[in-house]
């Protein structure tokens, strides 16, 4: 979609420039193969010949538990499992089962759009418990303000990112088990979007809510394969629900979803043989993120940027530059070519920020910050004479 797709991008309002000299690096996706063991399962399918009505042989269900089991301490049940053809499907799916038009859904902005349109577009009201930005650039919950908007007998769900797009948190678990508690005393279900659980720094540690507290009872958690192993077009979301009624009500407003055999195919892959591929996918983030950082320190040092805890997504702080948020798109996006994503989608709190997704060969990566920087130097502060020799 983002190499091809020039004019629905342009149709969706997300430039008004696309060409064959675009780098478009908004969509959380990958421009790095996907593991061989995954290669050689769906050539393996399409030998088959048959590519008919699917169903979820044993291993589907064996795959996902083993996974979680040994990565995350998590024993998930075969029962708790519900397919989705995708993430943003699953939400769709559980604002309208388990709330009523009008009522409140918390999420906490800055935070992926999708969030408010579902929200938004079944008749439900979004109530922002905006992030808080600290001194060192990462960001907190405010749970007095988390607190009291949960306590409204409007309020029903909330909708949690975690690990956080596009601010990068990785939540700890003292921080999940506060906000499940407060939850649980006001009697309002948790939807815990995970999908970029496995995709963290080295030095970081991912809970999920399941694990981080007692109160699971209503608790939805989507998982999926798609960010992790870059498989998004083969449509495969699972959905962990321990309670038998919440989950018979969410599974009857999905309706029957029978699996693509490519995404059977790939899950079982990637969650059997994936991990040496996931560690070695880890480890170049890392060291992409530390270039991009290290980059905009020597040649754009306005732009306050902050390696996130997790995803491989970062967001960019152009406030430093002092001019509006439309001028910053159009030297980015119109005159440097480079295709990122505005941080006004994420809610207001996004407005000076730009969200880069970096999981691309870092040349690429390298030139779109030298395009842009090219287009900020007319900007950028003159450093002193001794930093430079220093240089």
């Amino acid at each position: 979609m983002k190499w091809d797709g020039g004019d629905m991008i342009k149709e969706f309002g997300l430039t008004e420039r696309y060409d064959e000299d675009t780098i478009p690096l908004f969509t959380a996706d990958m421009d790095l193969p996907v593991p061989q063991p995954l290669v050689d399962a769906l050539h393996k399918t399409v030998d088959h010949r048959i590519f008919g009505y699917s169903v979820f042989p044993e291993e589907y269900y064996t795959a996902i538990q083993r996974w979680f089991e040994t990565r995350h301490g998590w024993k998930i049940a075969k029962e708790e499992i519900v397919y989705s053809p995708g993430t943003v499907h699953a939400l769709n799916v559980a604002v309208k089962a388990l709330t009523s038009e009008g009522d409140g859904i918390i999420i906490q902005r800055p935070v992926y759009p999708p969030f408010t349109s579902a929200i938004e577009g079944n008749g439900r009201k979004v109530v922002n418990n905006a992030m808080v930005k600290g001194e060192d650039g990462q960001y907190g919950i405010d749970f007095e303000d988390f607190e009291e908007k949960a306590k409204d007998e409007k309020t029903t769900m909330f909708v949690l990112c975690h690990p956080h797009n596009p601010t990068g948190r990785v939540f700890t678990k003292e921080e999940l088990a506060r906000m499940a508690e407060i939850c649980h005393r006001h009697d309002v279900v948790i939807v815990a979007d995970e999908i970029h659980g496995d995709l963290i720094r080295k030095d970081q540690v991912f809970v999920p809510m399941a694990k981080a507290t007692e109160f699971t009872d209503k608790l939805i958690t989507f998982t999926a394969i798609n960010k992790t192993f870059n498989v998004a077009g083969l449509h495969c979301t699972n959905v962990i629900i321990s309670n038998e009624d919440l989950r018979a009500t969410f599974a009857t407003e999905m309706g029957m979803q029978l699996p693509s055999p490519f995404a059977v195919s790939a899950l079982i892959s990637v969650y059997n043989d994936g991990e040496d591929w996931l560690e070695q996918l880890k480890d170049y983030i890392d060291g992409t993120m530390q270039m991009v950082k290290d980059y905009m320190a020597q040649h754009m040092p306005e732009v306050k940027v902050v390696i996130p805890e997790g995803t491989y997504v970062m967001w960019l702080d152009f406030s430093g530059y002092n001019i509006s948020a439309k001028e910053i798109h159009d030297r980015i996006f119109n005159k440097a070519n480079v295709l990122l994503e505005d941080g006004n989608m994420f809610g207001e709190e996004g407005e000076m920020y730009q969200r880069i997704c970096i999981p691309s060969p870092r040349p690429l990566i390298q030139e779109a910050l030298e395009r842009i920087s090219r287009e900020f130097e007319d900007l950028s502060k003159k450093q002193p004479v001794e930093e430079q020799a220093a240089k």
